[in-house]
């Protein structure tokens, strides 16, 4: 996977301070899309295991709320493996940290409905996100 970009303070998505991952890759192509460079799975970084702690460690000082994910698309299949861990790690070392994700699936139509790939996986994820903003 890569990204886009990380906001160690971010106060645009979500509620209070927060940490926003910013996923490369998109199939949805909305138009209108305020990030439609993003839409490209090779644009922007590599997410790596020394940018995932960055993420952990910017994620500690307790002024900071929890964790945002958006995107480009944080359910597009490609990129759920990489979330999941990510949403895994900050939900055992912040369990009072919230994790908002931004995804343009629709909950029921794609998302419950099991048509992002490996439904484990995508189940795993929903059970760790606190708030889910669909469509």
């Amino acid at each position: 996977m890569n990204y886009a970009t990380i906001k160690t303070h971010d106060v645009a998505n979500g509620t209070g301070v927060r940490v926003s991952l910013f996923v490369s890759g998109c199939t949805h192509r909305c138009k209108g899309c305020f990030n439609a460079e993003a839409w490209d799975f090779d644009y922007g970084n590599p997410y790596t295991p020394e940018v995932e702690e960055s993420i952990l460690r910017a994620l500690e000082p307790s002024y900071i709320k929890g964790l945002s994910l958006l995107g480009g698309e944080p359910f597009e299949p490609q990129n759920q493996p990489a979330v999941l861990n990510l949403c895994r790690r900050a939900k055992e070392l912040y369990p009072d940290k919230t994790i908002w994700c931004y995804t343009g699936y629709d909950f029921e139509r794609h998302i419950l409905a099991g048509k992002l790939g490996d439904l484990e996986i995508t189940d795993g994820l929903i059970h760790l996100i606190d708030v889910l903003v669909d469509g």
